[in-house]
């Protein structure tokens, strides 16, 4: 929570998932400037379950492509665990017919690399 001219804003809690660290850094520093909080970050998708459970974020960045346990069967783990999860998935362009299969399996929106940040931070907004 951040007070804001003696308004309560409420910052929306972040679990970032991606294999890559440097997609995990660029994004933290990115939902960090528009006031997002970040409460975890995991490199694949069985961490993405367990950090799930344990810090109960509004929102999920999830790769699609992962070691382990790729971002789709992910999807559908934490969907089964909580029915109201918003998860965005986070795709390489060329990744689209993936996306598509992973918003059947219940993610909330996705979110392309490259990013762009005005539609990543609209994106994770419209939730």
């Amino acid at each position: 929570m951040v007070f804001n001219c003696g308004r309560v804003v409420f910052m929306r809690k972040v679990l970032i998932v991606d294999d890559a660290l440097f997609i995990r850094l660029t994004l933290k520093k990115m939902l960090e400037k528009y006031n997002f909080q970040v409460v975890g970050e995991a490199g694949n998708g069985i961490e993405a379950i367990k950090l799930y459970k344990e810090l109960k974020p509004d929102i999920v960045t999830m790769d699609v492509t992962m070691p382990e346990m790729d971002g789709l069967e992910a999807v559908q783990m934490i969907r089964n665990i909580d029915g109201q999860a918003k998860i965005v998935m986070v795709s390489a362009m060329g990744q689209r017919t993936m996306v598509v299969k992973a918003i059947e399996s219940g993610a909330s929106g996705f979110i392309v690399k490259p990013f762009n940040e005005a539609h990543v931070v609209e994106t994770l907004n419209n939730l």
